[in-house]
């Protein structure tokens, strides 16, 4: 491209469409993975049990998440070299090439082991794509627009994530509603993968329409382009400082509010408190509809009061709402879950020496015990438990109400010995939780749609107020030179570590305490330390010059 291309001036009608069509797709592709988890499950991890079947299942989720802060590091320093448009092109493709080979892959049954080895290399692609994806349009996006702009403008990234979450939910749902359920499970899940060569398209044409941005445009005619992109952004204090506070004063607070929103909360109330999973899916398929004018808000007055405060009011809001907010998800999903836990409480006695954590990533370990036996059965069906200690006998007892059931353990059982003591006890535990009015699943009747949404739309604001002025507040916060590495890498380990992992954890959590609430305290933490960061050490970045160069100091400070 020439330099008279780069200084072609573009509409920000096309700077933002673009940006945030292409970002939009991408979302899409990665989210897919959401509403089909279960599917994939059965597709890519027949082979494994149940219980290990699932927590790969959920790890394969967060495995394209764990891969995201080292696509931020790889176009991060390709980006503040070559070009924030470049860059982003090639992340589009790569996530669009991922997306679409994961609709052609074999089956377990077809292939074996192969079959998640592909699926968990096609994930990770897809990761790497998505790290140097958001970084490079929110870059783009505020290095074109007035400074008093920069956050209603890039609050469309916001948007753009909803747009992707959304898109992924409605085209699973329509597939889903058009065909059979026997056919949507044994190939129709593939139409949603496939469908993204079309999105690709057409974010395609839109981004080949762009220009470079022009604050790098210029900085690259001065020669001021960053020749150690890691060595400024992470061996000089005074911009590891900056990307330190991003990531304990923002970002760790982002992954833990947006995931607790718009995925734990599905995963909460079809998991834990047996809500019909396409009630569910609308739910939050109106919610995040309904977040898209949310960000515009709250990017919109950024611009007028400042990023930190309205980050900040987000913050606390989440902080206020999240243990509330969830039991009220039970109340009117289920009410009749909630009416069997007080009138019939469940406890599990055990010898707590025979009880472990059970979160096992590389599916070797059997939980054999009594305790985990008992535990794993109770926890599966959504309901909450006590601990209690007892001396070691061996065997572990549920009590339903009045009703105890003994559960042994299956210590050096044969393979089939042990699923049959583990079914054993399932049919008993399930039967007395049935006798005391546990229901199996909610009852669509007593379920309350338009409350899940109206208490999930308290948690949405939260969200929406931390994320609508964050493009803006990030950008605002970097010298030019290094921006694209030193904020791309905050950005992905608070959303892609502290929000990827948060299925999985919060599951931990709350098969190992027995309360169903507990996964809660994962977000929670996070949330706080973030809110004492910002409030503490974060200055207002609203307005800042974006063409600002740091100095750096005198003399080789490391590797970059």
């Amino acid at each position: 491209m020439t330099e008279a291309a780069d200084k072609k001036p573009a509409s920000m009608t096309t700077v933002v469409t673009a940006s945030a069509a292409g970002t939009a797709f991408e979302w899409y592709d990665f989210f897919l993975y959401v509403p089909l988890v279960a599917i994939m499950q059965r597709t890519f991890f027949a082979g494994l049990d149940e219980a290990t079947g699932t927590l790969f299942a959920l790890l394969s989720f967060a495995i394209g998440f764990a891969f995201r802060p080292i696509g931020a590091l790889l176009f991060g320093r390709v980006g503040d070299r070559i070009g924030r448009k470049a860059t982003f092109l090639v992340t589009m493709v790569l996530m669009g090439i991922s997306t679409f080979a994961i609709g052609l892959l074999p089956t377990y049954s077809q292939v074996g082991i192969l079959a998640p080895l592909l699926f968990i290399g096609l994930r990770i692609l897809q990761g790497l794509a998505l790290g140097g994806e958001w970084g490079g349009a929110a870059i783009y996006i505020v290095e074109h627009v007035s400074p008093d702009k920069r956050g209603l403008t890039s609050s469309w990234l916001g948007g753009s994530a909803a747009f992707g979450l959304g898109g992924a939910l409605l085209v699973v749902f329509i597939t889903r509603a058009v065909m059979a359920p026997a056919d949507f499970e044994a190939w129709g899940w593939r139409i949603p993968f496939l469908f993204s060569a079309f999105l690709l398209g057409i974010s395609l044409w839109f981004r080949l329409k762009l220009h470079e941005s022009p604050v790098f445009a210029k900085m690259r005619a001065e020669g001021r382009r960053s020749e150690h992109p890691y060595r400024e952004s992470f061996l000089h204090w005074p911009n590891l400082k900056i990307v330190l506070l991003a990531l304990f004063g923002i970002m760790i607070a982002q992954g833990a509010v947006w995931y607790t929103v718009f995925f734990y909360g599905q995963t909460f109330m079809e998991t834990m408190i047996k809500v019909d999973p396409q009630t569910a899916t609308f739910v939050v398929l109106l919610l995040t509809a309904t977040s898209v004018p949310l960000y515009l808000f709250f990017g919109w007055l950024s611009d007028r009061i400042g990023r930190k405060p309205v980050m900040l009011g987000g913050i606390i809001l989440m902080l206020i709402a999240y243990f509330p907010a969830f039991h009220a998800l039970e109340r009117f999903g289920n009410p009749d879950l909630l009416a069997a836990s007080e009138k019939s409480p469940v406890a599990v006695t055990a010898d707590p020496r025979g009880c472990n954590v059970q979160f096992d990533p590389i599916g070797k370990a059997q939980f054999t015990s009594a305790c985990d036996i008992a535990k794993s059965i109770v926890a599966k069906q959504g309901v909450s438990y006590v601990n209690k200690p007892a001396s070691g006998t061996g065997i572990a007892m549920v009590e339903v109400g009045s009703t105890i059931t003994p559960v042994r353990g299956g210590e050096g059982l044969a393979k089939a010995d042990l699923a049959a003591v583990r079914a054993e006890a399932k049919g008993k535990v399930e039967a007395a939780l049935k006798d005391a009015g546990y229901p199996a699943k909610a009852d669509p009747a007593k379920t309350n749609p338009v409350a899940l949404f109206l208490i999930l739309l308290v948690l949405c604001v939260g969200a929406t107020a931390l994320y609508g002025p964050q493009a803006a507040a990030l950008v605002e916060m970097f010298p030019a030179r290094v921006r694209y590495t030193a904020l791309s890498l905050p950005y992905h380990i608070g959303t892609g570590w502290v929000g990827g992992f948060l299925p999985a954890m919060a599951f931990a959590i709350v098969t190992t305490t027995g309360d169903i609430y507990a996964g809660l305290w994962y977000p929670f933490v996070f949330t706080a330390i973030a809110a004492v960061v910002m409030f503490l050490f974060l200055k207002e970045p609203r307005g800042a010059p974006l063409d600002r160069e740091d100095v750096l100091p005198e003399g080789p400070v490391g590797p970059g």
